[in-house]
Order: structure tokens, then C-alpha cells, then sequence
């Protein structure tokens, strides 16, 4: 399973997303797409508030700012 992880270099929450993803990730063993927001044009005028966003599979919206591992955990 892959989820999708909208994300900005210089986001000091996104990189918190990504490491708390990245601890689940040996465990439960999923990919991550990792999206520079700044890089997708069509992605900024829903998500640029918003970042670190957090997609499942389906490109629907598990969180943003903070990791809910509880949501996270009921998409796989």
C-alpha cells in the first residue's frame, strides 16, 4: 500500500510527519510518495495551508499538521 505525504523541505512538521511514518513503516511495511507541494502547482490552492498532508491510497485525506496514528492505522 502506498500512501502519498504532501510535504515542504523547509516544514519543521513535515519533517516530524515523515519521521513518524518512516518508524511505522518497518512494521507495517507500506511505501511512501513523498510530494513536494511546491512542485505540484495544481496541488497548492487545496493543500498550501495545510502541509504536512497525509493521503491514503485514494488520494483522501487521513490528516494534516499532525500525525494521527489512530486514522493512519484504520487505512491499513
Amino acid at each position: 500500500m502506498t500512501f502519498t505525504l504532501l510535504y515542504r523541505e523547509y516544514c519543521s512538521l513535515c519533517k516530524i510527519m515523515l519521521e513518524q511514518l518512516k518508524n511505522l513503516q518497518t512494521q507495517y511495511h507500506f511505501h511512501i510518495d513523498i510530494k513536494d507541494i511546491d512542485d505540484c502547482p495544481e496541488l497548492l490552492p487545496q493543500y498550501d495551508e495545510l502541509v504536512p498532508v497525509l493521503l491514503n491510497h485514494q488520494g483522501q485525506e487521513i490528516c494534516h499538521w499532525h500525525f494521527d496514528e489512530h486514522a493512519f492505522l484504520k487505512e491499513l
